[in-house]
């Protein structure tokens, strides 16, 4: 069997089996295959593609994402700051020319959907926020598991960005770092369309150093977002400390993950992974979304803040 990959009969209502968390533990990542029904998959599809040509290019200020790594900066206008109570389009920054110009049909250029799928789309919502992930959520030690920032990011066919090695903790950074990440195939992620790769284990030599923030609207960088260093802990509160201060500054190594249409991965915070661009003629539809601990501080200087009514929970069984 593939390291990663679980079998999904071992899936219980309770949340991960040991062999299971064993591999979680172990590798900071977990494949679960056909997490999703295929009718689930295909709903989700039409609706997401729906959405791509339904949505109205008159008012949108053409924001293109980037994740501010590899010398690109960040998006940060108010479009961005202001989506995580509403479903954006963010665009591929390949869908323009060199003059700016849209060289893409619109439902071929974006590159994300976000960033409250979860609440606003009731079959997005069933997905994420069911018993089943908050099982998931409580076996891998979470005691107030919190959803937020769910996207579909579509890998559009030949412009499809390049995703370099990041960690997901440091885009949405609590004390202590908690974040997981809940990402489903929508469609076959293959080594030709830019699936996943992961550095096997960094979740347990490589800190959280440095954290996406929103900058003051005052000072020098005019608002937007921007990186700054970590003044707080750098691994989860479980996380056992081991002298790893060599395995940090070794260049790690990638093992690529195909990934079934249907089937969900897991993400440990820490965890480097990355995606290649897409350079086939076939897109590659995903849908994420993160999970943090309630019970640790998240403060105002993360870049998505939480709407009025606080982060959303799980639905738990009985409840």
């Amino acid at each position: 069997m593939t390291p990663g990959l679980i079998n999904p009969q071992t899936v219980q209502g309770n949340g991960l089996s040991t062999e299971e968390l064993d591999s979680w533990d172990r590798n900071g990542y977990l494949i679960i295959p056909d997490a999703l029904s295929p009718d689930m998959v295909k709903t989700l599809l039409h609706e997401s593609r729906g959405m791509l040509h339904d949505f109205s290019l008159e008012d949108h200020p053409m924001t293109k994402f980037s994740t501010g790594e590899g010398g690109n900066e960040h998006i940060g206008d108010d479009y961005f700051l202001t989506s995580g109570e509403k479903v954006r389009f963010f665009f591929e920054e390949g869908a323009f020319d060199a003059s700016g110009n849209l060289v893409k049909p619109k439902h071929l250029a974006i590159n994300k959907i976000g960033h409250y799928l979860h609440e606003l789309s009731p079959s997005f919502r069933q997905i994420s926020l069911s018993p089943r992930n908050g099982a998931i959520a409580k076996s891998v030690g979470f005691k107030d598991p919190r959803v937020l920032q769910s996207m579909i990011i579509c890998k559009q066919p030949e412009i499809g960005g390049e995703v370099k090695s990041h960690q997901d903790s440091t885009f949405l950074y609590t004390k202590p770092p908690s974040a997981v990440g809940f990402w489903y195939a929508l469609e076959d992620a293959t080594i030709s369309n830019g699936t996943l790769s992961f550095a096997k284990g960094t979740h347990k030599s490589h800190p959280i150093t440095k954290r996406l923030v929103r900058q003051d609207p005052s000072g020098p960088n005019s608002g937007g977002t921007g990186f700054i260093p970590v003044d707080g802990p750098t691994f989860p509160a479980q996380h056992v400390l081991r002298d790893e201060s060599s395995e940090e500054h070794k260049d790690p190594e990638f093992t690529l993950e195909e990934v079934k249409a249907g089937s969900l991965v897991l993400i440990h915070g820490n965890v480097l992974h990355q995606s290649e661009q897409n350079t086939s003629s076939t897109s590659r539809f995903i849908y994420t979304f993160h999970m943090i601990e309630g019970e640790n501080e998240y403060d105002d200087r993360n870049w998505l803040q939480p709407p009025h009514q606080g982060f959303s929970k799980f639905v738990m069984e009985g409840g």
